[in-house]
């Protein structure tokens, strides 16, 4: 049905973020913000013994990768998905940012870490989207930030990252 949507728009790969073009500009945008959070959250990582320094292995590269493409398709559905429906109907790019940010955070109910922060997030690369059309740096933004939420997080309030009916039945086996 997504994909039949994108065929009755005409949309290419530019429309939907998905080619080289703008990724410097959303890199350009998006890695300094990106630095602005993430810095300050290692910082308090090590300071409290959260976060230790290892050689990556296998098991963690492999995880990165995947969590990444995760974040890749996530980034297709909110951007390249909901943002361009949005785009047809909300002309002001601040408020359909806005939106798009409320609806990736209401995906992650009743999670309330990344409720929190994929709202906020959301928003945010909602803005980049707008501005520049490119998922990439988007995707690798967002996989970076959701390590460290996993990292950093009480296991008691992020249950592992899950959201829907999994972040009840957490822990329960």
């Amino acid at each position: 049905m997504v994909l039949a949507s994108h065929v009755l728009h005409r949309e290419g790969l530019h429309d939907l973020g998905l080619t080289w073009r703008g990724l410097r500009a959303s890199a350009g945008v998006i890695f300094p913000l990106a630095v602005a959070v993430y810095l300050p959250l290692l910082f308090y990582g090590f300071a409290s013994r959260t976060l230790t320094l290892t050689m990556p292995n296998r098991r963690s590269l492999i995880m990165l990768a995947t969590y990444g493409v995760w974040c890749l398709f996530q980034q297709y559905l909110a951007q390249s998905y909901i943002h361009n429906r949005l785009m047809r109907v909300v002309r002001n790019r601040h408020l359909r940012s806005l939106l798009v940010g409320l609806m990736f955070g209401a995906a992650h109910i009743p999670n309330p870490i990344l409720l929190v922060a994929t709202s906020l997030g959301g928003f945010v690369l909602a803005e980049v989207f707008a501005r520049h059309r490119n998922i990439w740096a988007l995707a690798l933004a967002q996989a970076v930030g959701g390590f460290l939420i996993a990292a950093l997080s009480p296991p008691a309030l992020i249950h592992n990252m899950r959201v829907g009916p999994g972040y009840f039945t957490y822990g329960l086996r």
